[in-house]
């Protein structure tokens, strides 16, 4: 029996969820990243649920499908991570609003524009569609390394370091996720339905598990030395 990627996803997810949840830390300046965290795989395991019973699933004229269920996830889950990142490089500001704004715009149009060029049929229409994408996608890159990096260094301390490794981490992860998608079925067709579904779980896991337990370890050693810091001053 071929154990299915997406229940398997699911299943990840949910134990994930609750185990960010009991580990991450309840102390008030840091438990709302514990909170992001923990709900994050949980929205992912919903939108995986729903993969498993073929929920959202549209065939297309070609043969291929759109598994709209995860573009669902991604247009919820993305602006959660990334509001993290935000906090983290303004060290918990009240600044935040206007960064936050403009990155969850470009993010959530990164990800609808991905679901439009796999849902488009004629390959210049998908091609098109995905550079846009990637397009705002360099846009969420360039707030994420550009300005929000500037005032993070600008602040300094252990939080600025925080906020390098969480980010490195992140990009690298969300880098690979278009890469997969145009070998995928939803771009050139160079791999096959399965093999690109296994490969999207091992990046979730990785940006939505791996990463909340790296993050919270990080933010959570910044806020310590923070502590340090002002109790030798």
């Amino acid at each position: 029996m071929v154990m299915s990627p997406f229940f398997v996803g699911f299943v990840i997810m949910a134990l994930a969820s609750l185990a960010i949840y009991a580990k991450g830390s309840k102390l008030p300046p840091v438990r709302h990243h514990t909170y992001f965290h923990a709900t994050v795989p949980f929205i992912a395991a919903t939108a995986y649920l729903a993969m498993t019973f073929g929920i959202g699933d549209v065939l297309k004229i070609d043969g291929t499908v759109t598994l709209t269920a995860r573009y669902a996830d991604w247009a919820i889950t993305t602006p959660i991570l990334l509001t993290g990142l935000v906090l983290t490089a303004l060290h918990e500001r009240k600044e935040a609003s206007g960064f936050l704004v403009a990155i969850i715009v470009l993010d959530v149009l990164m990800v609808l524009t991905g679901l439009i060029s796999s849902l488009a049929i004629l390959p210049v229409m998908k091609l098109v569609w995905f550079l846009w994408s990637t397009a705002a996608f360099l846009g969420v890159l360039y707030i994420l390394w550009g300005p929000l990096r500037v005032l993070s260094r600008s602040y300094g301390g252990p939080l600025d370091s925080a906020y390098t490794k969480n980010l490195s981490i992140l990009s690298i992860v969300w880098v690979l996720y278009p890469v997969v998608f145009a070998v995928g079925p939803e771009g050139v067709q160079a791999i096959s339905p399965l093999a690109s579904a296994w490969a999207i779980l091992v990046l979730d896991v990785v940006a939505k598990v791996v990463y909340a337990f790296i993050a919270a370890s990080n933010i959570e050693i910044a806020v310590r030395n923070l502590r340090d810091e002002d109790y030798r001053a």
